[in-house]
């Protein structure tokens, strides 16, 4: 490497080397399905997504029977609607761990990585929604001397 006698050549020489962007490239298994893992509090979903007609299945189960709220049926369905994949996918999905609100969150998480698996020029569009990022919330741990994690013990005077 040669020496830099001044700030100028240390800008040119910064130019030079710029670090390319990462090239995705799309990840299928032997079936043609994209797999992905999704988290979010205590829930862990596996997701896989291969082309068909729209439908959905968690747990061996239809997801409107799974995720009865239609809230969390909203929640699920985000990543296919924002990247306009409507009815383009069969998604298939097993979770496990935390409540349904958890589950619902890990499950679109998993479906958003997993259709940025199969269509990488769909991650643009998930990336600016926030559907790629992990939700790092968790609980809170209890601490001791406190009934929960902030809360104190009932103060009594006498």
């Amino acid at each position: 490497m040669s020496q830099l006698s001044s700030l100028e050549e240390l800008g040119q020489a910064e130019t030079g080397a710029q670090p390319e962007a990462p090239v995705h490239v799309q990840k299928l298994d032997q079936y043609g399905r994209a797999y992905a893992t999704g988290k979010r509090k205590d829930a862990v979903a596996r997701v896989w997504v291969k082309p068909g007609s729209g439908k959905i299945t968690i747990n061996d189960k239809d997801f409107a029977e799974y995720f009865a709220r239609p809230v969390l049926q909203m929640v699920l369905r985000q990543p296919i609607v924002a990247a306009d994949r409507d009815g383009q996918f069969d998604i298939v999905a097993t979770v496990a761990g935390g409540g349904l609100s958890g589950q619902a969150g890990a499950v679109r998480h998993g479906i958003s990585r997993a259709l940025t698996f199969y269509e990488p020029g769909l991650r643009p569009v998930l990336k600016k929604g926030g559907f790629l990022t992990r939700d790092s919330r968790t609980v809170e741990r209890k601490k001791y001397g406190r009934a929960k994690a902030r809360r104190s013990f009932q103060f009594s005077k006498r």
